[in-house]
Formats: structure tokens, C-alpha cells, sequence
């Protein structure tokens, strides 16, 4: 399944007999939480749910957005209306990162149908959607959390796969280079990685690429559906958006959910510096 809808194809859906759950995930990074954002306006019928406090667990040695606890995940998407058997539909404001942080993580613990709305809350205002202020009240949903659905890897899954397949960085190329590190200990990257930054799946109006160049741009990185390829960022949350625009691409990836937060902040894990993989 594409797992990105366009507007056209999200107002189509939710003016069908079995329209989506649609879930408003407005985040960003450092910057204050979403929820006023989505009180001033969101999709008709959407439910805010929180990126640091219900898509991650608390901040400490495995990163700054490890997973969540799953039951609790769970539970959250049951008060959000989410069943196993309705498709979900995540947005966010810009980027597609938190929407794809939801994406995956829907995915990871089994649910099957689940899309991203390509371009995010800018799009559908684009089209025409129109916004509402009324908060819905959903009716629970089902959903339980079977976790594994999605590869994901380890600190040293992704150190042996960054020397024997492609791990992928999806930070600026500053941070991947070390010039800059505005939040983790130590600056750089992962040995053997390669640098992939995030803003390169999207084209200027925020939507991402058509699959053809994301599938080119990312066979010039060598990471082809024959590849075994993994991603990482700082904390887990952009990189998952890399993993979306690689299963756009048609290229399973795993996700290092740790990420560079996890790796850095343990002074026994090589750094590497520069323009190379190293």
C-alpha cells in the first residue's frame, strides 16, 4: 500500500461510508507542544496526539525519544477511535516527520493500513480543506499492540550494518559532518554511515518527491530493495521520515530509534567526522 494519501485523496476518503481516523501530530523539535496549534485549527474530525508524552518514552540512556511503552501506545491510539480494522491517516505540520514517527510506529506494533497526508496540514489547506476548533470525542477503538511488523535495529545492529550494508543518517549534513551539534554530547556520526538528509525526499511545496527520483536518489546512496538498509537521526523521529520516503521508493528499511541521542552519549562508541562514511 502507498503509504502516503494526497488531500484530493483524504477529502475523497473521508466523504466515504468508511472514512479514516485521522490523527493530528503537530511537532517541533525544541519548540513548544502541538496542541495549541491543532485548538486553533485542524482537520474536522482529527485527534491531537502529543509526540514527546505519547510517541516516546521518557528521555534517558536509550535517547531522547525511545519508543513509548507499547501498552500505553496503545491505549492512546484506542482513545484516538483506532481499530484494527479502520485505516488511520497521520498528519503534521511541516516535513512529515512526527506524522511519520506515527506511521511507523502504527505499523511497527501491526496495524495494516496506515497513511501519511503527503504534504501535511499545508496541503490540505492548499486544496481548499477546509479547518475546524471542535475537538472530536471519538468512539474507543480496538487496537492492540504487536510489535515487529517493521525491522528495527539496535545500537550495534546498526554499527555491524553500517559496515556491512547501508545505514543511512538523516540529519543535516553539518551534524553528520560534525561542524555543528546543537543538542547530543559529542558531534559526528555513526562509522561507516552515509549522509542522507531528510529535506532531500521533499520538493519545495513540502511534499515528497515522486518515487522514481526518492528510488534514484537513494540508489545513488546505494540503498536498493536489494540492500539491507537501516536509518538513523538524532532521536529517531526524522529518520523515520526517511524510512517512509524509502517505502515510497519501494526499499524496506530499518529504523535505529536510539539514534545518534543513544549512540552519542555513550564515550565507548567510535565518532566519526567529516564529509566521509568514515
Amino acid at each position: 500500500m502507498n503509504p502516503l494519501i494526497t488531500a484530493a485523496g483524504l477529502a475523497d476518503a473521508l466523504a466515504s461510508g468508511t472514512p479514516p481516523v485521522l490523527l493530528d501530530v503537530r511537532y517541533r523539535l525544541g519548540g513548544p507542544p502541538g496542541r495549541p496549534e491543532y485548538e486553533a485549527g485542524h482537520l474536522p474530525g482529527a485527534v491531537y496526539v502529543d509526540m514527546d508524552d505519547e510517541l516516546a518514552g521518557p528521555p534517558g540512556p536509550a535517547g531522547r525519544h525511545p519508543l513509548p511503552d507499547l501498552d500505553a501506545f496503545a491505549g492512546t491510539m484506542r482513545r484516538a477511535g483506532v481499530s484494527a480494522d479502520r485505516p488511520v491517516v497521520v498528519y503534521d505540520g511541516a516535513q512529515g516527520w512526527s506524522a511519520a514517527r506515527t506511521w511507523w510506529l502504527l505499523r511497527y506494533t501491526g496495524h495494516p493500513s496506515v497513511r501519511v497526508l503527503d504534504g501535511g496540514l499545508a496541503a490540505w489547506t492548499a486544496s481548499g480543506g477546509a479547518l475546524s476548533t471542535e475537538e472530536p470525542s471519538p468512539a474507543p477503538g480496538d487496537f492492540t499492540a504487536a510489535p515487529g511488523a517493521l525491522p528495527l535495529l539496535t545500537a550495534d545492529e546498526a554499527a555491524a550494518l553500517a559496515r556491512r550494508g547501508v545505514l543511512l543518517d538523516a540529519r543535516a549534513g553539518e551534524r553528520y559532518r560534525g561542524e555543528v551539534e546543537p543538542i547530543d554530547r559529542v558531534a559526528g556520526h555513526i562509522p561507516g554511515a552515509l549522509s542522507a538528509p531528510t529535506t532531500e525526499n521533499l520538493a519545495a511545496d513540502g511534499t515528497f518527491l515522486p518515487p522514481a527520483e526518492l528510488a534514484a536518489r537513494f540508489t545513488a546512496l546505494g540503498a536498493t530493495a536489494d540492500a539491507e538498509v537501516g536509518v538513523y537521526c538524532g532521536s529517531g523521529v526524522s529518520a523515520a521520515q526517511e524510512v517512509l520516503a524509502l517505502a515510497v521508493a519501494g526499499v524496506p528499511a530499518a529504523l535505529y530509534v536510539g539514534s545518534w541521542s543513544e549512540w552519542s552519549g555513550d564515550p565507548a562508541r567510535p565518532v566519526a567526522t567529516g564529509a566521509e562514511a568514515g
